[in-house]
């Protein structure tokens, strides 16, 4: 049994082998994608191209949180658990962890962290805990430390499509409206764990542009921080934020990823999620 593991959900965009550190366990847990009568684990080797294409066939499609004992059965694999979930506010996810938490013999051992965002802010979150596990500091230590580190995250997005996010109650008919509009191209941020439009812009070129402005803005000094994009089979949009942030803004790493089902699912393709 190790001392340390770190269970993370599927919106984070991770895969399995992520981790690779022998005294600290980690496991990607998979949340699910339902179109018609198919389930899509959100696991290594799901198939987002064939899902988004099957979703956009079928009318009836909808996501699924893991079941408690998702986590459950992991809690005896370390002596310390840390779990990183999406945003409370748009899953059951956090509320499961919880769940499954208070069910385990030792819940003094597990420690629930609501990542009050998706996708590369749970990347960020995985990489800090990894940091202060190594650093030596005990279970409590860690935990006041990476909620600090949480509260200073940021999250924006650039969809193309909102469709999904609508339909499932995860953004307002309103924004939604303006969000599809052919001109208008909204620049949104998660706010305390939801979803808020922070800029309406014209144009596709624009909204990127200023979207790199927003961020450089923010602060004069990145250089120790991480940036991470990730993308619904928008690669060559990714490469351009990342190429004119670089130009602009000292971060110390900047990284591109794709989106895993979840996040594909309700980005929908050329979305993009940018966090730091």
């Amino acid at each position: 049994m190790k001392k340390f593991q770190i269970l993370v959900d599927s919106s984070s965009d991770l895969k399995n082998d992520y981790v690779n550190e022998d005294d600290i366990a980690f496991k990607v847990i998979p949340l699910i994608i339902n179109v018609s009568d198919t389930e899509y684990v959100d696991s290594d080797d799901v198939d987002c191209e064939k899902m988004l294409k099957h979703m956009h066939e079928s009318k009836k499609s909808s996501s699924a949180c893991p079941a408690p004992q998702s986590f459950l059965q992991e809690f005896d694999n370390a002596t310390y658990t840390f779990i990183i979930t999406i945003t409370s506010k748009l899953s059951g996810c956090y509320n499961s962890a919880c769940v499954a938490k208070q069910s385990y013999t030792k819940p003094e051992n597990i420690f629930v962290i609501d990542s009050k965002a998706v996708s590369g802010t749970e990347i960020l979150l995985v990489d800090k805990l990894v940091k202060l596990i190594k650093s030596g500091l005990s279970f409590e230590e860690i935990q006041e430390k990476i909620i600090s580190y949480r509260d200073g995250r940021s999250l924006y997005f650039i969809l193309q499509k909102f469709d999904n996010l609508v339909n499932n109650g995860r953004m307002s008919k309103i924004a939604g409206l303006i969000a599809s509009t052919l001109v208008i191209r909204p620049i949104c941020i998660a706010h305390e764990g939801e979803i808020k439009i922070a800029k309406k812009i014209i144009g596709i070129k624009n909204c990127l542009s200023k979207l790199v402005q927003m961020i450089c803005e923010k602060s004069k000094d990145y250089s120790q921080e991480t940036l991470i994009i990730t993308h619904c089979f928008a690669e060559k949009e990714a490469t351009q934020i990342k190429e004119d942030i670089e130009s602009k803004c000292n971060f110390k790493e900047i990284r591109i990823l794709p989106m895993g089902a979840l996040c594909s699912y309700y980005a929908l393709e050329k979305g993009l999620i940018i966090c730091h």
